[in-house]
């Protein structure tokens, strides 16, 4: 099975859950084996791909600026596409800029993407059900890329994957396994690090830079 295969099944529950005025964000990245997924909560229309007469790729974030900064700290984007990233507006971002950034997010091994790819006006929260009808769909998106390791970012998509209550504040640098298609991911709830969970950013990055030294490197 190819990850675009899905492609159709999220453009569907846009229709239920999303704005149905725009489009689902898919995902993006390295395909095989990357070092690491993460894994956010849902797109919204500030994505500049989600919005009508888009004709480029349908990728998390594109047009928005603070994530990267996740990014740059722990070294997962070149400088210089970071500085272009932050100079321009949202809405100059291309198809072929898109794709630029992409290919590097490829370069350094990452793939990206959400628990849900319903794409909303703004960030409102979504109720559990939402994101229960997608979990299937990302371990499906799981089984086919194969990634060493798994970012969950916040309490809500952390404890829907992991079938637990998990609050990231009492689980700070800790694995949590999880099986899919017969194969065990090691798994990291961290705090979610935009919008509302802004002053989380430094704590975020704290995490992942450990677990990048302790997972990662030794391998």
């Amino acid at each position: 099975m190819k990850i675009k295969s899905l492609n159709k099944e999220y453009d569907r529950l846009q229709k239920i859950y999303g704005d149905p005025n725009l489009h689902s964000i898919y995902n993006g990245g390295l395909e095989n084996n990357p070092d690491i997924c993460f894994v956010f909560m849902n797109p919204t229309g500030r994505n500049i791909a989600s919005l009508p007469g888009w004709k480029g790729p349908y990728h998390p974030w594109l047009g928005t600026k603070n994530i990267w900064d996740l990014f740059i700290a722990l070294n997962l984007i070149d400088q210089d596409l970071y500085d272009q990233i932050k100079s321009i507006k949202g809405s100059s971002w291309t198809p072929e800029f898109a794709n630029l950034v992409y290919e590097n997010i490829t370069k350094h091994k990452v793939f990206i993407t959400n628990l849900g790819k319903c794409t909303q006006t703004d960030a409102r929260p979504l109720n559990d059900n939402y994101f229960k009808d997608y979990l299937p769909l990302l371990e499906k998106e799981i089984s086919i890329i194969k990634p060493k390791i798994i970012i969950l970012f916040g309490n809500q998509v952390s404890s829907i994957f992991l079938n637990q209550k998990i609050s990231v504040s009492q689980t700070r640098k800790q694995s949590f396994p999880k099986i899919i298609a017969k194969q065990k991911y090691q798994c990291f709830p961290i705090y979610y690090p935009v919008g509302n969970g802004r002053f989380n950013l430094p704590k975020a990055i704290e995490d992942i830079k450990w677990i990048i030294n302790n997972y990662l490197k030794e391998r």
